[in-house]
């Protein structure tokens, strides 16, 4: 919990970020025209959608409508309260705040949150200290040694060694006011349920610190010296702190690497990524013992996506990559498969070979996804059988199909041409029919949804004109406070449609009287309400004329209260229908008189 932040800190704060830079830490953008685009980091999408504006310090998703200025974006992708964002964005802006902040431990809010990360982060630093600075652990370094890790990388990535004592852990950690609940819920020790009493989870292992994207460890990976003990590896389990489907081992290291090189390398395991970080490969990251997720695939994307894959040489290790290959290619991702040498991993090939030739020759040299699957289709195929060869074919044309590049997919029609003796034309022929045929099904698979009553949905919502004149009045007064006290004249007591619409009417006016000059980003930390501030960023991104003419303004007014008119003669038609139907005929007469003087002021 933190003071009350005041306003002109607030802005002082906001002005002195930049809404691009801020954005940057987690989206990748690309500079378009006058605003930068990128993957919105709110859902899941393959095409860009998230505009973000220099100009007006907002941003706004097209796809999911979220919009807001720096202070909410932080808010929204941290999950934190506002106060917080401001102060999180006052240290990106070195400006010193003067206020009292209370703990989380202190508000008891997520206690034991707070108390997962204090043990792992005293654990982290008691398990180094014993690798590198007692006895105990010279068994452990010297094997570390051996492997060809280096006091550099022991160092960087805080590697540690457990004691082979069952309650070592739980005697310090209950020493320092830890509960076992807690201690047992943060993986770190497991209960005996025969006799109730816990015990250590590591013990006897090298420890590799787990860190989530705020670079705070969130589990351990470890490693067992002796060969005979199982298992080999043994990981924390899953926790409420520590989801392996959302989490890659090195990004909170790799994240500023990869933002620089705009690409980054996927390994298959933690000891691969230490050992290519030696080899000069920062860029490094590695899915902790799982699949790689479509959450793993959103959080590179929000980085890069341009995306090599150095896994193991084995079977086990090209069919991962074919499905990790496959699942960052449909999302958009440029992707590229480095070749290992049969039998060996990248840290065997580092050790073997050298640091060079692994950046050279492996990570340098990797093969277009396209090019791979080509190999992987031939895993276990005799091309010599008629069969299976024309089955590869099919194959492998089915993957050119995909392809955007016409010189990519002749490149690979020629290369098969060229090997199995095959005329050029006759396999762009059965590409052509092939590619024809599934546009079919694409077609068949992707009608336009329909309503209850059989009539198709549009894509995209068109207003009706009053609502779209209301929309064009308020962003016509997002940028000239001037305007807001014209359309305020103009209007002369009528209100607008729609309550949102009404809302931010109401507090834009508030904001004007309040001395504030027009800025969108500074307005959407005025209102404060998620929604309206997310309407007001769609209304302000709309394209405008650059100056507002008054026979435009009058135009914009006039839609406004002729559909106020229109709302008022549909109730008086109603009202006249039931007096006649009580056969109260002066009442009727009245209400006609009424209704005609109305529509007589809509032309």
């Amino acid at each position: 919990m933190f003071e009350r932040i005041p306003e002109e800190t607030i802005n002082e704060i906001r002005q002195s970020v930049d809404i691009v830079d801020v954005i940057s830490e987690y989206v990748q953008l690309k500079k378009q025209g006058r605003n930068y685009f990128g993957l919105c980091p709110f859902h899941g999408e393959n095409t860009p959608s998230f505009s973000v504006s220099a100009d007006k310090q907002i941003f706004h998703c097209f796809g999911c409508g979220a919009g807001g200025n720096a202070i909410s974006f932080i808010m929204d992708i941290e999950g934190i309260p506002f106060q917080e964002a401001v102060v999180k964005l006052a240290e990106k802006a070195n400006i010193h705040l003067d206020i009292q902040t209370h703990s989380e431990d202190e508000n008891n809010i997520n206690s034991e949150h707070v108390q997962m990360f204090k043990a792992h982060e005293l654990l982290q630093k008691l398990y180094h200290h014993l690798l590198v600075h007692t006895k105990e652990g010279q068994q452990a370094l010297q094997y570390l040694h051996q492997r060809g890790f280096t006091d550099e990388s022991i160092e960087k990535f805080q590697l540690g060694y457990s004691l082979p004592n069952w309650d070592f852990a739980i005697k310090l950690l209950q020493k320092r006011g830890f509960s076992l609940p807690i201690l047992e819920k943060a993986g770190l020790i497991i209960k005996n349920e025969r006799d109730q009493n816990y015990f250590d989870r590591f013990r006897n292992r090298i420890m590799f610190p787990i860190l989530d994207a705020k670079g705070r460890t969130i589990a351990f990976a470890g490693r067992a010296i002796d060969e005979h003990d199982s298992p080999k590896y043994l990981n924390s389990p899953e926790t409420s702190i520590f989801n392996k489907s959302s989490l890659l081992y090195n990004l909170h290291y790799a994240r500023s690497f990869i933002r620089k090189k705009q690409q980054a390398v996927i390994f298959e395991g933690y000891a691969d990524v230490i050992s290519a970080d030696k080899a000069e490969v920062y860029n490094g990251i590695a899915t902790m013992g799982t699949s790689l997720t479509p959450e793993h695939v959103q959080i590179i994307r929000r980085m890069t996506d341009n995306i090599i894959i150095c896994y193991d040489s084995d079977k086990a290790g090209i069919l991962a990559a074919y499905r990790a290959g496959t699942m960052l290619s449909e999302s958009g991702c440029e992707v590229r498969v480095a070749h290992m040498p049969n039998g060996l991993d990248p840290d065997d090939y580092i050790k073997q070979f050298g640091s060079d030739k692994f950046r050279n020759d492996v990570i340098g040299a990797s093969q277009t996804f396209m090019s791979f699957k080509m190999d992987y289709y031939r895993m276990n195929r005799n091309l010599q059988n008629e069969g299976e060869k024309l089955q590869y074919i099919e194959d492998v044309l089915k993957e050119i199909i995909k392809l955007d590049s016409a010189i990519e997919k002749d490149l690979y029609l020629r290369q098969i041409s060229e090997e199995f003796s095959l005329s050029l034309e006759a396999l762009k022929e059965q590409e052509r029919e092939m590619s024809d045929q599934g546009a079919k099904k694409k077609r068949t698979f992707n009608e336009p949804a329909v309503t209850q009553h059989g009539i198709p949905t549009a894509s995209k919502q068109v207003l009706p004109a009053h609502l779209t004149a209301e929309r064009r009045l308020l962003a016509h007064m997002l940028k000239n406070g001037d305007i807001a006290y014209k359309v305020r004249e103009l209007l002369d007591g009528n209100v607008f449609y729609t309550d949102e619409h009404q809302a931010i009417y109401t507090y834009l006016l508030g904001y004007y009287e309040d001395g504030n000059s027009p800025d969108v980003s500074a307005f959407l930390s005025y209102i404060k309400d998620k929604k309206l501030q997310q309407l007001v960023v769609e209304i302000d991104m709309m394209t405008l004329n650059e100056e507002l003419t008054d026979q435009e303004l009058h135009d914009y007014v006039n839609y406004v209260q002729k559909y106020q008119k229109i709302l008022i003669i549909k109730n008086k038609q109603k009202e006249q229908k039931e007096a006649e139907k009580q056969n109260d005929l002066q009442k009727a007469f009245m209400l006609a008189n009424e209704i005609i003087q109305l529509r007589k002021s809509l032309t």
